[in-house]
């Protein structure tokens, strides 16, 4: 298997974050794959046809936040792209308030027909991942010259509180903006698709489980204390609410979502 991060192109930067590119040609038993909350939409592309935890899944699929954890599974040999967008990009991108697609992926075919078909071929016919990023890049970029104007609020919020997740953070953004508790709550579930308490602390999971995943610790401890837990039981409590599974175990599995 072929795991590749890569950046995007300069044209879509300010709107895609980062790309992952896994591909396996080798698969016997069905892949899963686990997703779990890290804090932004993404745009999946699928080579194959698959199922999404108890449902099928078509070869593009638009998520919003992720809060619970879910499975992917690929029962064939595959190619995966995921375009990870910036936090705040939903409505400006998609045209949707963000809160409708929380915990709720979609294929892409609802929202553009006529788009997502041509896409489609266009991708599946491809002969290189090269290919298929440049066509990404093409329908993102369309997408972006279409866009309305991202909220300049809550683009700002949502980089503050990722770069420093605490709950001092949180309080300070709230005070830099002038708004209202309630005003700054509807801000985010209409942008970004969750209370900006609970995006904190998916960020916090988020910048904690980079932390796990690169192996940067003696023990676990060291990654409760250096991401603002109170301890590590109570590190090991949110691992768990956010995968199901404890920090040890999912180690154990040697995979990342």
């Amino acid at each position: 298997m072929k795991v590749q991060n890569l950046l995007p192109a300069k044209k879509i930067s300010e709107y895609v974050d980062r790309i992952l590119v896994i591909e396996n040609n080798q698969v016997i038993q069905p892949f899963m794959l686990p997703l779990y909350a890290n804090g932004v939409p993404n745009l999946l592309f699928k080579s194959v046809k698959g199922k999404l935890g108890n449902n099928n899944a078509n070869y593009l699929t638009l998520f919003g936040q992720t809060v619970f954890p879910e499975t992917l599974t690929l029962p064939e040999s595959f190619t995966l792209i995921a375009y990870f967008f910036k936090p705040f990009t939903i409505i400006s991108l998609f045209g949707i308030a963000a809160q409708e697609l929380t915990d709720k992926p979609i294929d892409l075919d609802l929202l553009y027909p006529q788009q997502t078909f041509t896409l489609q071929e266009r991708l599946l016919n491809a002969h290189t991942v090269e290919d298929m990023l440049a066509v990404l890049d093409d329908f993102i970029f369309k997408l972006i010259s279409n866009s309305k104007t991202e909220c300049s609020l809550v683009k700002y919020a949502t980089n503050k509180i990722a770069n420093a997740p605490s709950k001092e953070s949180l309080v300070l953004v709230q005070k830099d903006l002038h708004v209202t508790e309630r005003t700054f709550q509807r801000m985010f579930e209409k942008n970004i698709g969750v209370a900006p308490g609970l995006y904190r602390r998916i960020c916090q999971f988020n910048t904690a489980f980079v932390q796990l995943n690169t192996r940067n610790f003696q023990k676990l401890t060291d990654i409760a204390f250096h991401n603002g837990y109170a301890d590590q039981s109570h590190y090991i409590r949110t691992f768990k609410e956010f995968t199901n599974i404890t920090p040890k175990d999912y180690l154990k599995f040697g995979t990342s979502s």
